[in-house]
């Protein structure tokens, strides 16, 4: 069962679909539902391409 262990981890209870992202980390274990959360790997974050328009 995974523990939390730093801030920034985000948890999926797969009862309800409830998301919660680590804000401050006091060890154990969440729980949602009656059933510990799953951790959610994260996935690659999409970069924003900046578009500028060309000068004449």
């Amino acid at each position: 069962m995974p523990r939390v262990e730093k801030v920034g981890e985000v948890f999926r209870c797969e009862v309800c679909g409830n998301v919660v992202e680590v804000k401050e980390v006091g060890g154990g274990e969440l729980v949602c539902c009656g059933q510990p959360m799953v951790k959610v790997e994260e996935a690659p974050k999409r970069r924003r391409q900046c578009r500028r328009k060309a000068s004449a």
